[in-house]
């Protein structure tokens, strides 16, 4: 997941080492993200030709490195980002990394995404009622499995608001490209 927060930092052009730390600690709720995975990770991208590096005049007259994400980067991070898998499914992370590069993805990738974290979650509603019918969870026990059910269920209304923005997203695209063509 650090891969992909990483390469969408550079979404909306270069950037320095340290900022990078500084946006994807951000991302991750810390200060600022480990130099052990900031810099692998950037030797790995410039290495496969996802992102460029060039040193740059910092403000205080050192040499920075500067990273810009290449087409093919940019390719390589909406293939990712539409990957999703059962792992994928069943975190909330992967979910939410993905729902908030939406604009990145196509009205397919993005309506397979929820569509595949609707059935997980569906599936794990079905898990939580048979657990509730077979076994005697005691006061706190069903008062773990109502909250995860009310979660649940939050998540399913939060999709639902999603596919109506991706939809009314796309009926916009569409009206533009009638426009112009």
């Amino acid at each position: 997941m650090s891969d992909l927060v990483m390469l969408a930092m550079l979404l909306d052009g270069p950037k320095h080492g340290y900022a990078l730390k500084k946006r994807a600690g951000l991302v991750w709720g810390a200060a600022t993200m480990h130099n052990n995975i900031v810099y692998p990770l950037l030797r790995r991208f410039v290495a496969r030709g996802w992102v460029t590096q060039r040193a740059a005049k910092g403000e205080r007259g050192q040499t920075r490195q500067m990273y810009a994400l290449t087409a093919a980067g940019r390719g390589a991070l909406i293939e990712r980002l539409s990957e999703y898998g059962e792992k994928e499914r069943r975190s909330s992370e992967a979910l939410h990394a993905r729902v908030a590069l939406f604009e990145a993805l196509d009205a397919a990738a993005r309506k397979r995404i929820l569509e595949g974290r609707r059935d997980y979650l569906e599936g794990r509603t079905g898990r939580l009622r048979q657990m509730q019918a077979a076994m005697d969870l005691g006061r706190y026990g069903g008062e773990v499995v109502r909250f995860l059910g009310e979660q649940i269920r939050a998540e399913l209304r939060w999709i639902e608001r999603l596919e109506r923005m991706s939809a009314r997203v796309e009926g916009g695209a569409k009206r533009a490209r009638r426009k112009a063509g």
